[in-house]
């Protein structure tokens, strides 16, 4: 079973785990460590994030909302300032028709006396808005409080954010010191290039939520640097492309030359998984298009509404649109695919397989449904290996 650290290395590796409210299965943030290491304890995944004793990673805002190595929290402080002195959210244009100014510091001091809570334990009796995001008023002042730093998560209750004062979460060890909006940015690219192994630089700005406007000098000036290394490569369809590596993975890059490193995992990745931040590279790379279709209506979906692209060894092969049916232990795949060169040969079946049975570990799931395959050979061999 992994442990905490192996847990832990994985945010390292990739930065962050973006948050994400949707569960047709478990949550996003707790498949993609599983995409990686297998079956182990989301509350070990918890435990690094909420328990004062094991925390290491947090909740702050870098790609999207996401889990954060502790390290790495200073790098919020300049958004956090940000916020406080130049308030332009969506939320804080709301709490100026809601008494701003009494409303905040009768939050804050709730939260000092009476410890966490979250946004259910303040009452409200107005009348609902109306909107998509039909937030009370004690819920935009946490938030508020929550980009200014004044608070942190605390917890989850029921997927609930519990709110407590930033002091009584942060850990003594963590680094306070704030760095420039330049320092933060270059930190962001640099780590960002880390996690993605090789890439264009572009796919190092949309791995970081950066506009290429933006990240391009700071990109150029870091290859001048030699942070970053210029590679020359030929894709897969024959194409030639500049790519860039960062130096701290060149031995890994050597390695994956000699053969040292070699694709031999089949697993299921989250639509939401940080192998999918960086735009065009499912295409680039893989000659697959990922899509998240849980937004689009019924009507114009074409693969599913929450559907795990298939990773088998080094090609996106296929994708599935589960739904576990946690009363009666079922995992339901409303479809399966593979893509349309791929074969449903044996030893992607079998490995598929493999992945599928402790995909339901994960799950708690003692039992497969495919209500469709295509082609409908590959659902056959699957369950009758399964």
């Amino acid at each position: 079973m992994p442990s905490l650290d192996d847990i832990h290395q994985v945010v390292e590796n990739i930065g962050c785990i973006q948050i994400d409210t949707l569960q047709m299965v478990r949550r996003s943030h707790y498949l993609v460590p599983w995409s990686r290491l297998g079956s182990y304890d989301p509350a070990d995944f918890d435990r690094l994030i909420y328990d004062p004793a094991h925390r290491r990673l947090f909740e702050g805002w870098q790609h999207a909302a996401s889990i954060i190595p502790l390290k790495e929290w200073r790098y919020q402080l300049p958004y956090q300032r940000k916020s406080r002195e130049q308030p332009g959210d969506w939320y804080s244009r709301w709490l100026s028709e809601m008494h701003t100014a009494e409303l905040l510091p009768a939050v804050l001091e709730r939260i000092r006396s009476e410890g966490p809570l979250r946004a259910s334990d303040f009452e409200y009796h107005g009348q609902k808005r109306g909107t998509w995001w039909d937030w009370k008023p004690a819920k935009f002042a946490l938030e508020y409080l929550f980009a200014f730093g004044d608070l942190m998560i605390s917890d989850r209750l029921n997927f609930q954010r519990a709110y407590d004062l930033t002091e009584r979460v942060l850990p003594g060890w963590v680094d306070r010191r704030e760095p420039t909006v330049e320092e933060r940015d270059r930190y962001w690219l640099a780590r960002g290039a880390c996690a993605l192994g090789i890439c264009t630089p572009s796919q190092v700005a949309d791995y970081t939520w950066m506009k290429m406007r933006k990240a391009k000098p700071m990109l150029e000036e870091m290859t001048t640097e030699g942070v970053l290394m210029p590679v020359r490569a030929e894709l897969a369809d024959g194409v030639v492309c500049d790519l860039v590596i960062h130096r701290d993975n060149l031995p890994l890059l050597e390695k994956a030359v000699d053969e040292v490193i070699q694709p031999l995992r089949t697993t299921f990745l989250s639509p939401f998984d940080n192998l999918f931040w960086a735009r065009g590279r499912d295409e680039t790379f893989w000659g697959f298009k990922q899509a998240l279709e849980a937004y689009k209506p019924a009507s114009q979906r074409i693969w599913g509404y929450f559907c795990l692209p298939i990773l088998h060894k080094d090609r996106l092969v296929g994708r599935f649109d589960p739904k576990l049916e946690r009363k009666n232990g079922c995992l339901r795949l409303k479809a399966l695919y593979l893509e349309p060169d791929i074969e449903p040969e044996e030893e992607l079946v079998v490995d598929v397989t493999a992945a599928m049975r402790d995909f339901m570990l994960f799950h708690n799931a003692t039992d497969l449904v495919i209500e469709r395959s295509q082609p409908e050979k590959f659902g056959r061999k699957l369950l009758a290996i399964l």
